[in-house]
């Protein structure tokens, strides 16, 4: 016996040693075969741009395994890499991918409108890495256990990019506790309310005509969002709010018999004023105090989404802020790139809610960003076929509302915000940084040893048009308000968990995005 076990020992050992050097020097093809357009899972980013959370440095990003394993400074790098293991990008920018935590990709249910497939790739392609799923525009909604998992099997081996769900807060779960709890149990990074106007229900407004996106996701009150915020406490997840509330029907009587011009951006503007966002926001702060230190609801967050107004509604959020109240806000590149004065009459492709406000509004929306009033951007990207935009009427009342956006949000917020003096650490802060934390996301949202390896390569000074040559990835490109746009900062590379997914126009052969469930 002796004699086996010393003959053995040594062979046992030579096996084990040679297990362990495949296993953490292999250099082979992904787990999937073509989930990257590059076939090995070990590799060096090398730019003299790389945008840390220590600064921008000059070095490179070792990848392994679809983690990031070493940053190094200057050329301490070389001399034991493979020259074929090396992405150098020279003056381009390397940073974290685009975590955008407000999208609408309408699957399943409306795939014609967009679809997890198109939906992913258009995002690749704009250095979005990860996207939260909104719960609504899909159908059936996802408000219960049982929607949520028709989401996630739709999702499947249809993702681009890493894709997590949001899921709804409607009457009728809010004061369903097993009902709530399923849903989050079952995944869901938090909540999602609407708090719309009647008016959409009375008349008839297209922004949120269809009836199977309207039915299954009514709107909900102070009682329902105080309900929700008392299930999220305990699993510390985050309410997002769309916040308007409808205050004065007298005065769509007009509307209704015609006596405005339904073309005029102007009508439709004044038909959302900023003193919705104002209401909706005020009534929240009743309820947002439960999330203060010792409150009833300590660990839930609220969000308010997609915020239009610079003014009243925003002095109210920073009130809140400084008593202690969970709050964040969010505002979106379209409201920051585009203003009221320039949208021109029967161009519907500009409609969403709350809507594009007047270019006074719009400076201090950047102002209120920049002192960091605003905590983060979303893209809000909202699309529909091009019929229920209405082109040829081009009626701003009865069109259907949504900024289709994906592909173009980084180089707009550039573009736009390079005149306010906006850094990449800015950029990087507002859509790589605050989002992984609103999302729960740990191991996302810097170029930080441990993380994922989710990058994106652009160059900031590279200038494109947007026209009917350019490459977009949308499933309708016509609908989307930033095309006939001169942009800078274009999308040189994404990479998705170490994988190589966009480069220069192609995508990777197979979709293996993965579907982001809270635990």
């Amino acid at each position: 016996m002796d004699f086996l076990q010393s003959s053995l020992l040594p062979l046992l050992i030579l096996l084990l040693s040679f297990l362990l050097f495949f296993y953490f020097n292999k250099i082979s093809e992904p787990s999937h075969v073509g989930c990257s357009l590059v076939s090995y899972n070990h590799y060096w980013i090398t730019s003299k741009r790389i945008v840390t959370p220590h600064g921008i440095i000059s070095g490179a990003v070792e990848v392994k395994g679809g983690y990031i394993i070493s940053v190094v400074i200057g050329e301490h790098w070389r001399g034991s890499v493979k020259k074929e293991q090396v992405f150098d990008h020279g003056e381009a920018v390397v940073m974290p991918g685009l975590i955008d935590v407000h999208a609408h990709l309408d699957d399943p249910g409306r795939t014609e409108w967009e679809g997890f497939p198109s939906g992913t790739k258009s995002a690749a392609a704009g250095g979005i890495t990860t996207l939260v799923d909104m719960p609504l525009n899909s159908f059936p909604s996802t408000v219960s256990e049982e929607t949520l998992k028709l989401k996630i099997e739709a999702a499947k081996e249809n993702i681009y990019i890493d894709v997590g769900f949001w899921g709804g807060l409607v009457p009728e779960n809010a004061f369903n506790a097993s009902m709530l709890e399923g849903l989050l149990s079952a995944g869901a990074l938090g909540l999602k309310v609407r708090s719309r106007s009647p008016l959409d229900n009375i008349y008839g407004f297209q922004s949120f005509m269809c009836p199977s996106g309207i039915n299954d996701f009514p709107m909900t009150n102070t009682s329902h969002i105080k309900e929700g915020l008392s299930i999220l406490a305990k699993y510390k997840r985050p309410l997002l709010v769309h916040s308007e509330i409808q205050l004065d029907l007298e005065s769509y009587s007009e509307f209704k018999d015609g006596v405005d011009d339904a073309r005029s951006y102007s009508t439709y503007l004044k038909s959302r004023p900023p003193s919705w966002e104002e209401a909706a926001i005020r009534e929240l702060l009743t309820v947002t105090k439960d999330t203060r230190t010792g409150g009833p609801a300590e660990g839930a967050h609220l969000h308010i989404v997609h915020l239009s107004d610079a003014s009243s509604s925003l002095d109210l959020i920073k009130g809140a802020k400084s008593s202690g109240d969970s709050i964040t806000v969010e505002t979106c590149p379209h409201y920051l790139v585009f203003s009221a004065e320039e949208i021109p009459d029967g161009d519907t492709r500009f409609k969403c809610a709350p809507p594009i406000r007047d270019v006074v509004n719009r400076e201090k929306l950047w102002k209120a960003l920049l002192e960091g009033q605003i905590d983060m951007l979303s893209s809000d990207h909202s699309p529909s076929v091009p019929e229920l935009k209405l082109f040829d009427e081009g009626d701003f009342i009865r069109a259907w509302g949504g900024i289709s956006s994906l592909q173009f949000v980084l180089p707009a917020t550039w573009s736009y915000g390079r005149q306010y003096g906006v850094t990449l650490e800015q950029l990087v802060s507002w859509w790589s940084e605050r989002p992984a934390k609103l999302s729960g996301q740990e191991l996302k949202g810097a170029i930080a040893v441990g993380k994922h390896a989710d990058i994106v390569v652009w160059e900031p000074e590279m200038e494109f048009d947007l026209d009917e040559k350019y490459p977009v990835y949308h499933k309708h490109r016509n609908i989307s308000a930033y095309m006939g746009r001169r942009l800078s900062g274009k999308v040189l590379a994404t990479f998705v968990r170490g994988n190589l997914v966009f480069k220069e126009g192609q995508h990777a052969p197979a979709a293996c995005g993965v579907p982001i469930l809270a635990r």
